[in-house]
């Protein structure tokens, strides 16, 4: 009988650490998004609309400016469970330019960080923000 609690956790599904799962899924690919990709391109957006890659042809400012909207303003509304699967579409269009257009050639080392993230943003996608968001509010 000791070990039903240890058996339950290793096998059994809990609907409160799904539901939790997805919410530490939410807050870390949105906060990670945040800090480590927009906040950089914002502080240096001078010096980089004029270097940013433009591989749809739309123009090095503009590009730039579409994904500081994805990678900023959509990885908000995913922190907090708004518009959750409407805002990961940016977000997958861009890490899908990234991983097809800009570092295709790159090899795998450029193309983890991008894979994990569209991974992620893909579970949220098919899974739903979960319990713990404003669209189930």
């Amino acid at each position: 009988m000791a070990n039903r609690p240890l058996r339950k956790f290793l096998t059994g599904r809990s609907k409160g650490l799904h539901e939790f799962s997805l919410l530490l899924l939410r807050f870390g690919l949105g906060l990670m998004m945040i800090f480590g990709h927009a906040w950089p391109k914002i502080d240096t957006y001078e010096l980089l609309k004029f270097s940013f890659a433009d591989p749809l042809g739309l123009g090095r400012e503009l590009s730039l400016q579409l994904v500081i909207f994805a990678e900023a303003v959509c990885s908000l509304l995913l922190l907090f469970g708004l518009w959750t699967r409407l805002a990961l579409l940016p977000l997958l269009f861009t890490m899908g330019v990234v991983v097809f257009e800009v570092n295709a050639s790159a090899g795998f080392g450029k193309l983890e960080l991008p894979l994990l993230y569209t991974l992620g943003f893909l579970v949220l996608l098919f899974l739903g923000p979960g319990k713990y968001a404003i669209d189930e509010r």
